[in-house]
């Protein structure tokens, strides 16, 4: 079986799709029973379906925006239904692995697959990391500066509580600006310095075990860096603005969900947004698949200021829409794209096999 077969069908295994899945309805659960509250799920009649329709609508959008985007960064290489494919792949490896992991691999197995070569599939992952890294660097002291502290929660948690938040935010930053520096450094500046520095690094007799991998690793970063140079200012400017795009529609989506059960003035509206990118860079370091459980847990404290006894429900609703909805999907598209890209290598091995033979 083709090595990347193997890496597909492992990571995207049952047991790691019920895992998020008892994660998410346990905390879920949890909400509900602990204070007694089973009898707010009432409140869903109350609910405005005009703003349910938008928070769907929303979210459709989103992932058009990051067909887009995929699109963009392979110069078109991918069709619209190849990008789908893709697109819901990703999302899907990315709700069963821990937020701070991600869907990386598998998106670059996939790309892979679709046709492109293993160094540019490389180069497109690892910007689109980048171009979300950047968005949270640069979008998040705007969020802090605009709030002027508010965006912290005091909902429901103690002063110690609070700065345990705070402490969890700085340090998320930091990891993903650090991080994002170096790969952009990586990238863009020296990629055979970092793979020099790499081989240096674990030339350590403690850090020994792991030269092979940082070898390939570095390799890596020079192929996706040969990539992605002398791309033009349109492709830039592409691939920058649809970051902004989607990542603007995912943390609006929570805005519509929270307007359908009360009313938001323009200002909780800017509010609700940079809580929002606060809550998930937060998140980022969650090690759950997906964040299941930890997503619902911290939601209310986050939120609950604007829906009081509606808290519940949103964050039921949030997970329901942008959640559950990938494990569904990415199941019902992965047996279907292994079938046809694996069916296609199978294909075109028998066909060199065959050329081969009759060459003899």
């Amino acid at each position: 079986m083709d090595q990347n077969k193997k890496t597909i069908l492992k990571n995207f295994s049952p047991i790691k799709i019920l895992i998020p899945v008892l994660l998410g309805l346990g905390a879920t659960a949890w909400l509900f029973i602990k204070d007694d509250k089973l009898s707010d799920l009432k409140g869903i009649a109350e609910a405005n379906w005009w703003w349910l329709a938008a928070a769907l609508l929303v979210l459709v959008i989103r992932d058009l925006g990051y067909m887009y985007r995929i699109r963009s960064l392979t110069d078109k290489f991918l069709t619209w239904r190849n990008s789908l494919d893709v697109i819901m792949l990703w999302e899907f490896a990315s709700a069963i692995t821990p937020s701070v992991v991600g869907g990386t691999t598998i998106a670059t197995i996939v790309l892979n697959k679709e046709g492109i070569p293993l160094g540019k599939s490389l180069a497109y992952v690892m910007l689109t990391a980048v171009l979300d890294n950047m968005f949270f660097i640069i979008a998040a002291p705007i969020a802090l500066l605009a709030t002027q502290g508010e965006v912290f929660p005091d909902f429901g948690l103690s002063a110690t509580d609070v700065n345990a938040l705070k402490t969890a935010f700085y340090i998320s930053y930091t990891l993903i600006a650090v991080y994002t520096f170096i790969m952009i450094y990586a990238l863009f500046v020296r990629p055979r310095a970092f793979k020099w520095i790499l081989l240096k690094l674990t030339g350590w007799k403690l850090l020994r075990k792991w030269r092979i991998n940082a070898f390939h690793h570095g390799n890596e970063i020079v192929w996706a860096s040969q990539q992605l140079r002398g791309k033009d200012f349109n492709y830039w400017a592409r691939a920058i603005i649809s970051t902004i795009f989607v990542w603007s529609a995912r943390y609006f989506l929570l805005n519509c969900l929270i307007a359908a059960f009360t009313d938001v003035t323009f200002a909780e509206h800017m509010l609700i947004i940079s809580r929002n990118l606060i809550f998930w860079i937060v998140m980022l370091v969650a090690i759950t698949p997906g964040g299941a459980g930890i997503v619902e847990m911290a939601f209310p404290s986050f939120f609950g200021l604007f829906l009081g006894r509606f808290s519940n429900i949103v964050v039921v609703l949030y997970r329901l829409i942008t959640y559950y909805p990938y494990l569904v999907l990415g199941s019902i598209f992965l047996p279907k794209w292994v079938a046809k890209v694996f069916g296609r290598a199978s294909v075109e091995e028998e066909e060199v096999s065959y050329h081969d033979a009759s060459a003899k």
